[in-house]
């Protein structure tokens, strides 16, 4: 049986634009994942009359309804008491919440160890629902069951929201799809959507189980594979030639299946072959440093970065000579090459990734074009230099070279060609 599942994020906040409904991204992804289709997506301010009127809605073209936010202890907190409303429910308190909520307020303030009073109404829940057990925060969220459709709220914050779904709502749902759906995920590097789709577009539309779609993240392309069986290790079998099929295709520019990111793979890689790595940074003012060790367990291989963001800091930290800087401009082969090699050599570490160019809105006072970047590895005994053409805005540009110079690192450590 299909099923479908509409999703209705509260939040006055949303609709002003103040923060981005990311819960539903999430959400569609993971419920994509279960074999449910999501069909519509609603957001409603913290207005109970607004709020029901979209629940009624909700109500009559889907049977999963999963609302995101107004859980909390302020006053427009108000989506279980519709919510309840909606469905014929009372509300009646729940010790096992309240003691989970109290412990969670004892550690996160253990100098006062004291929950506000208007925390307690959040461990009203509605009469008869499976309460999940908040491990991310403290509201609660919880799932019932009324008049053929199933019902779950979440909290809004993604940090919540997301482990709560994956952790407590997914078990709640099992129920709704026969076998078993398992997903798989390869990420690759190098290579646009547009691109990477025009080479897989016909034969995703032939496809019906497995199925592949690409997804566009900033500056590459995830390309996720679902497949449904009665056994994991039946679904997982039809997935395999698939993957087989995709590398065959891209090569080098897969760089992992079910991983995080390009600088996740770096760090795993770095770990096993006990080498250290520093960077010199430019146009990116440390974000590759910054991306690099906000992975945990980076201190482990990660020496330091140095934002070279003058001629002056490239000349007297780096040891980029001054006739290099004059001769080529900050914004060149040579330049990035020294800066890499002299990275290496003051943060004494194994392998150095340097990146210049120019993110822009406007050229550099050479005429080097908004984009061009130069991204330089050292290791013991060589370094290379790959120069990059980043379209888009500033923002991008900035974020496509970090992983650029992920990218070398990887190539390099994994023995691929680094052109």
């Amino acid at each position: 049986m299909s099923h479908t599942a509409e999703l209705i994020a509260v939040g006055t906040e949303l609709l002003l634009g103040n923060i981005a409904n990311t819960d539903a991204q999430t959400l569609s992804r993971e419920l994509s994942a279960l074999g449910i289709n999501v069909y519509y997506h609603t957001v409603v301010g913290d207005n109970p009359e607004r709020l029901r009127k979209a629940v009624d809605i909700a109500r009559s073209r889907a049977d999963v309804i999963i609302t995101t936010g107004g859980l909390g202890p302020t006053c427009d907190d108000l989506t279980k008491t519709v919510l309840a409303e909606a469905f014929g429910k009372k509300l009646v308190y729940n010790e096992e919440a309240a003691r989970r909520m109290e412990a969670y307020f004892r550690k996160l303030h253990p100098d006062t160890g004291r929950m506000t009073e208007n925390n307690y109404q959040q461990a009203y829940l509605p009469e008869g629902c499976t309460p999940f057990q908040n491990d991310w925060g403290t509201a609660p969220g919880c799932g019932f069951e009324a008049g053929g459709v199933r019902v779950v709220m979440l909290p809004g914050p993604p940090s919540e929201c997301g482990p709560m779904f994956r952790a407590r709502a997914i078990p709640f749902l099992a129920g709704l799809t026969d076998g078993v759906i398992v997903n798989r995920s390869l990420r690759i590097f190098g290579m646009g959507e547009s691109a990477v789709e025009s080479r897989l577009r016909e034969q995703m539309n032939a496809m019906t189980n497995p199925t592949l779609a690409p997804y566009a993240k900033e500056g590459e392309v995830e390309l996720r594979i679902t497949a449904k069986a009665d056994t994991e290790e039946e679904a997982r079998a039809l997935i395999a030639p698939v993957e087989a099929d995709i590398r065959a295709r891209f090569g080098p520019l897969v760089y992992g299946a079910d991983v995080p990111s390009l600088e996740a793979v770096c760090l795993k890689l770095l770990k096993e072959q006990g080498l250290t790595l520093g960077t010199a940074e430019s146009l990116t003012g440390g974000l590759a440093a910054k991306r690099f060790t906000d992975l945990p367990g980076a201190s482990a291989v990660f020496r330091g970065g140095v934002v070279s963001y003058t001629d002056q800091v490239k000349e007297h930290v780096l040891g980029v000579s001054r006739t290099l800087l004059e001769e080529y401009g900050a914004v060149s082969e040579p330049v990035a090459r020294a800066m890499a090699e002299g990275a290496r050599k003051v943060l004494g570490c194994d392998l150095a990734a340097a990146l210049t160019g120019v993110a822009g809105p406007d050229s550099d006072d050479r005429g080097n074009p908004v984009g061009l970047v130069y991204a330089a590895l050292a290791w013991e005994g060589g370094v290379h230099v790959k120069a990059i053409h980043a379209a888009g805005p500033r923002a991008r540009v900035r974020t496509v070279s970090a992983s650029w110079a992920f990218d070398l690192i990887r190539r390099k450590l994994e023995g691929l060609p680094l052109n």
